[in-house]
């Protein structure tokens, strides 16, 4: 169960079910409801004042989402080192344990700061806030927030961010904006990560690129692999022209 959000619902008595069906999940209460909108209306309030902080100061602030291992660790190490002197950098780094990623961060030389959120799925306005003032952060630079591995909750949480951006690696089902579809319909760029392993996978980009486009026809697609560097000039693009290079 999540404490920040009680978006695990309630600790109900667990109900084995045969396979081969489909089971509805039952309607949540109106009080589990009205938590729920109390707590997007507090967080929409804190998240507003961090995206007026982050526009007054000229600060591209983008929302790293997906589920765990899609390698946004990796993109963000690869962007860092290719971009250094380009571009300001800083990082958020979001997990529920463990400040590894942010170690692996640090070691580029940016400045990072990690908050982890326990039992928590999701990062949400009041830690980016208190995260973003940890930061010597400058105008016309990029914040990256790489939030905890999770296709659900994130997308239902703004941050203050000017985007969201949605990575799958290849090594994931194609049909994933079919099973998460507000995630991806919440995103402005999906970056599908790993290329490198198409050759030795069953995955279907297009297929993948139709699903998605479903569900948020503007959405944008580059293809990457943080490994290699295949795409990532495309990617790179997409960033310093949102941030005015």
């Amino acid at each position: 169960m999540c404490d920040s959000c009680d978006c695990g619902g309630h600790n109900d008595q667990v109900t084995v079910r045969k396979p081969g069906k489909v089971y509805e999940v039952p309607e949540k209460s109106s009080r589990t409801v009205q938590i729920e909108v109390d707590v997007l209306a507090k967080n929409e309030e804190i998240s507003a004042r961090n995206r007026a902080y982050f526009l007054k100061n000229d600060i591209l602030t983008l929302n790293l989402v997906s589920s765990p291992g899609s390698g946004k660790t990796a993109i963000l190490e690869r962007t860092i080192g290719d971009l250094r002197g380009k571009a300001t950098m800083a990082v958020i780094e979001g997990d529920q344990q463990t400040s590894r990623d942010a170690e692996r961060i640090g070691a580029t030389g940016v400045e990072v700061v990690q908050v982890n959120t326990g039992a928590g799925c999701h990062l949400d306005g009041s830690m980016v806030h208190r995260a973003m003032h940890q930061l010597d952060l400058v105008p016309n630079s990029i914040l990256f927030i790489e939030n905890v591995g999770n296709l659900v909750c994130p997308a239902m949480f703004d941050l203050g961010e000017a985007a969201k951006v949605v990575i799958i690696s290849v090594t994931e089902g194609e049909d994933k904006p079919q099973k998460y579809p507000q995630m991806f319909a919440a995103a402005s760029l999906c970056l599908i990560n790993k290329t490198d392993l198409l050759p030795h996978l069953d995955f279907d980009v297009d297929a993948c690129r139709e699903f998605a486009g479903q569900v948020n026809s503007a959405l944008e697609f580059i293809e990457v692999s943080a490994k290699t560097g295949e795409g990532m000039g495309a990617w790179y693009s997409w960033l310093l022209e949102r941030v005015g290079r």
